[in-house]
């Protein structure tokens, strides 16, 4: 087993809104044009930050969750990284001690200290105290540094400054500045690939935290490589098609890995653009924004055609969240607005004016527990009876999951490596079961 030490902090905030996943990606464009390799992970269930931490970085972003991810799994990416890397960061998800596991259980299971950033518009001393808060809460999680963000003069900085605690530093307050802002929608941010200056954008705000003084590397970390195992070649020879563009763009990383290294042909393809599939063995749609794009996609009547006679033709199909709305009949968006899509599944999806489902979920399988999550703002009307459930991390039912011709649709979003078998049997059409 090798050692590499690198240095290494988790980019965390006492909750969600403090700016975190700006600064972060700010710090990592900062070293990246200072000429370092930067590798960055995201806690949690997320695909919009990991998209602008990919452009922030220049590298591939992978989830790390000890639950989702597997605490293994965790370990192993870190070090792998660790062999090329100057300077790992790891964004956390809403505040550092939320959720289970939090972001902090994940900086203790990997040895990296965290690296709060706190919002301190309209504070003063009690920045002190919640700096506080944060580094004595859990003894064996080090907290040795954070940063204020979104301060408003030289003063302002002084003042939070001298509030710290014995043993916590000041790394440095980052002014109010447009530079650190990045827009969001209903789902979180803005995909990074439909924002033209982005790139732009980074190097603001990079050159505003190096103002900032916040330029220095963090501490170093030991990380202790063991590879995992090979997986099988269960989807050799494979081709499978991916929906990718903006309307299908919430794919892990490391779900096209493990497809590649089961050794399927994976082949891209948009359903805004493409007039049809491409030739395949078998049909991804994963979830994204069918509701901000569902004209384009009920428009392009070549592309509904060959996605249909796809499935007509008996071959399997994967469709989660999005993908689900898209094989509706009816896709109702944000505005009311009825449209009429692929058909795959009887019945309508239905944009909804609030969060309607959030929260890590597994579905138990006759080839392993697949873990995942869910995340949406609609709901579907469908006559068909789900054929399984998914669980929710507390033990209630979740996501329903409809099977029928080959076709296996939830909005359930599933992290593949968590099951590799089951995942290439529903690729390979083969008929699954549930525990």
């Amino acid at each position: 087993m090798m050692e590499y030490k690198v240095p290494a902090a988790l980019i965390t905030a006492p909750g969600s809104g403090h700016g975190k996943s700006m600064v972060t990606a700010a710090l990592a464009r900062l070293h990246r044009n200072a000429g370092l390799n930067v590798r960055v992970f995201k806690h949690g269930p997320d695909y919009l930050d990991p998209m602008v931490l990919e452009v922030a970085s220049g590298n591939p972003v992978y989830q790390l969750h000890p639950w989702m991810t597997g605490e293994d799994e965790c370990r192993w990416r870190l070090a792998e990284a660790a062999q090329t890397a100057d300077v790992i960061l790891v964004e956390g998800s809403m505040g550092l001690f939320d959720g289970n596991p939090s972001s902090g259980d994940l900086a203790k299971l990997v040895g990296i200290p965290a690296l709060p950033v706190i919002d301190a518009k309209g504070m003063a001393q009690t920045f002190g105290a919640i700096a506080l808060g944060l580094a004595s809460f859990d003894p064996e999680l080090p907290v040795y540094q954070v940063i204020a963000n979104k301060t408003g003069s030289a003063y302002h900085g002084d003042l939070l400054r001298v509030s710290l605690p014995e043993g916590v530093r000041f790394l440095g307050a980052i002014p109010r500045n447009d530079a650190m802002n990045i827009p969001d929608r209903h789902l979180g941010l803005i995909q990074a690939a439909e924002m033209n200056d982005l790139g732009e954008k980074l190097d603001q705000a990079a050159a505003v935290l190096a103002s900032a003084g916040l330029d220095v590397l963090p501490q170093p970390v030991s990380f202790h490589f063991a590879p995992p195992k090979a997986p099988e070649q269960h989807l050799l020879g494979r081709r499978i098609a991916v929906a990718r563009d903006a309307a299908f763009g919430f794919i892990y990383r490391a779900n096209l890995d493990l497809l590649s290294a089961m050794g399927a042909e994976l082949r891209y393809f948009s359903p805004l653009q493409d007039v049809e599939m491409p030739e395949a063995d078998a049909l991804w749609l994963p979830g994204g924004y069918p509701e901000l794009h569902a004209q384009r996609l009920s428009e392009n009547r070549s592309m509904l055609a060959s996605i249909r006679a796809f499935h007509g033709a008996g071959k399997p199909i994967l469709a989660e969240c999005g993908g689900l709305m898209a094989c509706a009949e009816v896709l109702t968006d944000p505005d009311g607005k009825e449209h009429s899509l692929l058909g795959l599944l009887p019945g309508r999806a239905t944009m909804a004016k609030r969060l309607t489902a959030l929260g890590l979920q597994s579905l138990e399988t006759n080839l392993g527990s697949l873990r995942g999550h869910t995340y949406h703002h609609s709901t579907l009307e469908t006559p068909w009876q789900p054929v399984a459930k998914a669980r929710k991390q507390a033990g209630s039912e979740g996501e329903a999951v409809y099977c029928a011709r080959k076709l296996v649709a939830s909005y359930f979003h599933a992290y593949f490596p968590s099951a590799p078998a089951f995942v290439a049997a529903i690729f390979r059409g083969e008929t699954v079961g549930f525990s």
